[in-house]
């Protein structure tokens, strides 16, 4: 077998054990209604990525944004979406729906603990 078949292979079995690894990841799910996000504080495990479901249940469109996470997403009124997270560190970490983020419904927080 060649060098270059080789790399290939190796390459290949890289990214199954990457798509794995993101299959395991802890889920935590989050609903947007018309009333805000339900739960509106999620606990998840310091140090430990995991992968946040969001699901968009509402009639509009909303942006989730953490500015201490570094994420932003615009998600379509009956839309669902995966955001994953690289391990936090201990503290609470806020996040919004920016088109509501000044109202007690687009606000919410991940807490790790």
């Amino acid at each position: 077998m060649s060098t270059r078949m080789i790399r290939i292979f190796a390459f290949a079995a890289a990214c199954v054990a990457v798509a794995a690894q993101a299959d395991e990841l802890p889920a935590y799910k989050l609903t947007v209604t018309d009333a805000g996000f339900e739960p509106s504080t999620l606990e998840v495990t310091a140090g430990q990525r995991f992968r946040l479901d969001v699901t968009n249940a509402s009639k509009a469109p909303i942006e989730f944004e953490s500015k201490p996470l570094k994420k932003e997403k615009i998600i379509a009124a009956g839309a669902s979406t995966t955001l994953e997270f690289q391990a936090l560190k201990p503290g609470g970490y806020k996040f919004v729906n920016e088109f509501r983020e000044t109202e007690k419904a687009g606000q919410g927080e991940i807490v790790a603990h």
